[in-house]
């Protein structure tokens, strides 16, 4: 979700957007309906006044119709047609009106004026694309149709609607254009830090997404030439270093008592331990990609281990299923699991570690006294508890190395006198 965040607020925006215009363009819709039905109910004044005229008078039906015929205005005489239409027919407005009529009378007493009150309905009606006006009173009903007058239409709605809404529809889709570069370029930027050193940031264009990616790019050359100097000044260092080691070592044996020789002996070694491990240390922070990465066996693995760290299997116990397997860099891995080895011989109180599976990771366990530290601390390099102890403090600042590369981290506990060290 949080991946896809800019495309989605775009996203929503646009639906929002569409949403309010489809909503005000209804209202508007009703609005208008609603008005224009208003505006022409008001001919039914007209009609009114016709059709009062023909009652009172007690005209022919040929001088009403003539009177009709002169607003535009035609009765429908048809009796099934007029059954029809009221039946079938869309009440667009309806009214309830009382009309009161007076007449003059004539009786034994004289003349009197005779109050006549009558309820009328009057109903406008849409029927075939017709608007008619059906008129209801005690003395019968008429039908009459508008011959000028047609139904309210949307098309001129419809279509300021639909223009607008190609009009947004068009802005987004070159906003989301836009975005695109910006999608490429998230791909790009996890692939570099993934590994891929070599992947182009470069991009034509001056818009702001291409300027940041042709600055990610000049900044990819810069690291990559930072790392190729930095990886040619250690490669160049520990090589220079060898080469005075191994003179020393040569030197050593010419030394006139056994005490010198073997002091010196063990100071050549220790420098030359120290130059290999920094080379391994190189080796694993300059690891690009995985492509190297292959399935093996975590009891091969194990094997190999023990076998580098020159213990006794009588020192090691082995609890790991032969089925399990994992992607990982043969040597990398096996140089981690062989300092654990050794750390566990080297620190425990019965000079062993077990090496078991538990909750589908990788677990040694030793026992003697906690730790004397978090672990943060003993994975930084050249820290160790005990000075007096014959390493220089990189054992498990390069197990944690290795274990980045593999994706893991390097966990501890500690649990009824056992220290547990655990490839999570």
């Amino acid at each position: 979700m949080k991946k896809h965040a800019v495309l989605l607020t775009v996203l929503f925006a646009l639906t929002v957007t569409l949403f309010s215009v489809s909503a005000v363009f209804l209202e508007f819709y009703k609005l208008n309906k609603s008005q224009y039905i208003e505006q022409i109910f008001t001919k039914h004044e007209t009609i009114n006044q016709i059709y009062r005229e023909y009652l009172q008078k007690n005209t022919s039906q040929i001088m009403l119709e003539a009177n009709l015929a002169v607003y535009k205005f035609v009765l429908e005489k048809d009796e099934n047609a007029k059954k029809r239409i009221t039946k079938h027919a869309t009440i667009l407005k309806q009214r309830n009106f009382t009309r009161v009529d007076e007449a003059i009378m004539l009786n034994n007493k004289g003349l009197y004026t005779q109050k006549v009150t009558r309820d009328f309905r009057i109903s406008m009606l849409e029927y075939a694309k017709r608007i008619h006006f059906y008129i209801e009173s005690p003395l019968g009903s008429v039908l009459i149709q508008d011959e000028e007058l047609k139904p309210f239409t949307y098309y001129s709605i419809a279509y300021s609607y639909l223009t607008i809404i190609l009009i947004i529809s068009i802005s987004f889709m070159l906003i989301l254009q836009r975005l695109r570069p910006l999608i490429r370029l998230r791909r790009k930027i996890a692939l570099f830090g993934n590994g891929d050193m070599n992947i182009s940031f470069k991009t034509t264009g001056s818009d702001e997404i291409a300027l940041v990616s042709n600055e990610l790019e000049s900044t990819r050359e810069k690291i990559n030439s930072l790392l190729e100097a930095r990886t040619l000044f250690l490669r160049n260092i520990m090589h220079e270093l060898k080469t005075p080691i191994a003179k020393g070592t040569i030197a050593t044996q010419m030394l006139g008592t056994k005490k010198e020789i073997d002091r010196f002996t063990s100071i050549f070694g220790r420098l030359e331990s120290l130059v290999e491990e920094f080379a391994l240390i190189e080796e694993v922070t300059s690891i690009n990609d995985k492509n190297n990465f292959k399935e093996y066996r975590l009891v091969d693995i194990i094997d190999g281990a023990i076998d580098m760290a020159m213990a006794d299997r009588e020192c090691v116990s082995i609890d790991v299923d032969a089925s399990v397997k994992l992607q990982a860099n043969y040597r990398l891995y096996t140089t981690a699991i062989k300092n654990m080895i050794d750390n566990g011989i080297k620190y425990s109180t019965d000079s062993h570690v077990k090496i078991v599976i538990k909750n589908n990771e990788l677990c040694f366990e030793s026992r003697g006294e906690c730790i004397g530290h978090p672990l943060q601390y003993y994975i930084e390099p050249f820290t160790k508890d005990n000075p007096a102890k014959n390493s220089f403090g990189l054992g498990l600042y390069l197990v944690d190395s290795i274990l980045k590369v593999h994706d893991k981290v390097l966990a501890h506990e500690y649990e009824d006198g056992v220290n547990r060290f655990i490839f999570a």
